[in-house]
């Protein structure tokens, strides 16, 4: 099965570069180009793809305010962002818009599509740069007390599901494991973000391997 594939950057030789590689893929399929956010909210309507792969800075609207739309209206889609941008200013935005996936455009073309493959199957794809920033973020103004003191908070069951996260399992995925319904993994994972006072399940994860909760 082919893995429908949606590009989104307003630099034509960019899209050109990409389009002629992942044309080269026999398990990627590039069903569509978009050259800014809007544009790209509309072809996930239409296209359906199953991964999108977003540039940051474009004219009309940027990847992260469309990362953010696609996400509350098709949040089965995968997103990942393909910028030149490895900054906190970045980086942190786009993972909180919805993110599952941060690369750089340097990105080795093999990589690329490994990356592709892995977010498609539900893991969470990080450039060491972004993993890098993401960190920075998580522990500004946390230490070591507080963060074990916040993962004290959770019930057993949250730190089951925390634990599926930290392994890259997604809320099927923990259903299945846990046996509980995607409903009641939902509700969990918005209770210990809450508690840990953090926006998404990739700060979460990295919260939890920072501190070695489940070592």
């Amino acid at each position: 099965m082919e893995i429908k594939v949606l590009l989104v950057d307003d630099h034509l030789m960019v899209r050109k570069g990409l389009r002629f590689f992942l044309g080269t893929q026999d398990e990627i399929e590039l069903i569509g180009e978009a050259s800014n956010g809007e544009e790209a909210i509309e072809k996930v309507h239409t296209l359906q793809p199953d991964v999108v792969l977003m540039d940051l800075t474009m004219p009309v609207m940027d990847g992260i305010e469309a990362t953010k739309q696609i996400k509350n209206q098709s949040p089965e889609v995968k997103i990942i962002v393909l910028t030149s941008f490895s900054d906190q200013d970045h980086v942190v935005p786009a993972l909180q818009a919805g993110a599952d996936g941060y690369q750089l455009k340097d990105i080795e073309p093999d990589e690329l599509v490994k990356s592709i493959k892995a977010v498609y199957s539900g893991e969470t794809q990080l450039h060491p740069a972004a993993t890098t920033q993401l960190l920075n973020h998580v522990s500004t103004g946390t230490n070591g007390t507080d963060s074990e003191r916040d993962f004290n908070e959770l019930t057993p069951r949250e730190k089951d599901v925390l634990r599926q996260i930290t392994l890259g399992k997604n809320n099927k995925e923990i259903s299945s494991e846990l046996f509980i319904t995607e409903k009641t993994v939902k509700t969990h994972v918005s209770n210990l973000l809450s508690k840990l006072e953090l926006h998404d399940r990739t700060q979460a994860a990295i919260l939890a391997m920072r501190n070695k909760w489940f070592d």
